[in-house]
């Protein structure tokens, strides 16, 4: 997992050091064709995203109703001490899934890098990698070959998306994001969510 998460960084800060040229070709802030505000060292922000989360955990012995989706959001803000790099913390909840005769939920607060690259003063897009300490119930009926039980701990987290600025201070999110989470019975596994949101600048 350490050597995942090196590796994935190196491609992150890889793929952000490539766009500087790019990003010396855009208009600078003062453009008038639109708000470049969003890449701009030292704002801070914040921001709301909802959506759906994908669980992959098994369905026991199948005699009971299984699901994977439902409802996520996140919660969360940030601040850039580059053009390119910033961090970002906020608290997740992936909702929670009908398995085994009783409910899977995880949720957690995450810490990641952020590597932004412009494309026009108004979009961008961005990719994270940081870590989730998550915390995850199941419960369930005996005999469903579910495991009931509370799990936590640090897991690997990934992120990318993209981002629209339609004033200033307000841009529009569209992410899609992988959290590593412990369950209980089954170790660790991935909980995924494509979220849409907004997010302020100020």
């Amino acid at each position: 997992m350490k050597k995942l998460h090196r590796v994935l960084s190196s491609l992150l800060l890889g793929a952000v050091v490539g766009s500087l040229p790019v990003q010396a070709q855009i208009s600078s802030p003062s453009s008038a064709s639109g708000s470049s505000a969003w890449y701009a060292p030292g704002s801070a922000y914040l921001g709301l995203n909802a959506g759906r989360s994908s669980y992959r955990q098994g369905c026991g012995t199948g005699v009971f109703s299984c699901g994977d989706k439902d409802n996520a959001y996140s919660i969360y803000g940030g601040g850039m001490f580059s053009n390119n790099f910033g961090l970002e913390l906020g608290y997740l909840d992936m909702g929670s899934i009908g398995r085994g005769g009783g409910t899977t939920k995880a949720h957690g607060i995450n810490l990641s890098l952020v590597g932004k690259v412009p494309l026009t003063p108004t979009w961008g897009l961005f990719g994270k990698v940081g870590t989730t300490y998550g915390r995850t119930s199941v419960t369930s009926t005996p005999g469903s070959g579910v495991t009931s039980g509370d799990e936590d701990g640090f897991g690997l987290s990934l992120g990318a998306g993209v981002s629209y600025d339609f004033t200033d201070r307000w841009s529009a999110v569209l992410q899609w994001e992988r959290h590593d989470f412990k369950f209980s019975g089954s170790g660790r596994d991935n909980v995924n969510a494509a979220t849409l949101g907004l997010k302020y600048r100020f």
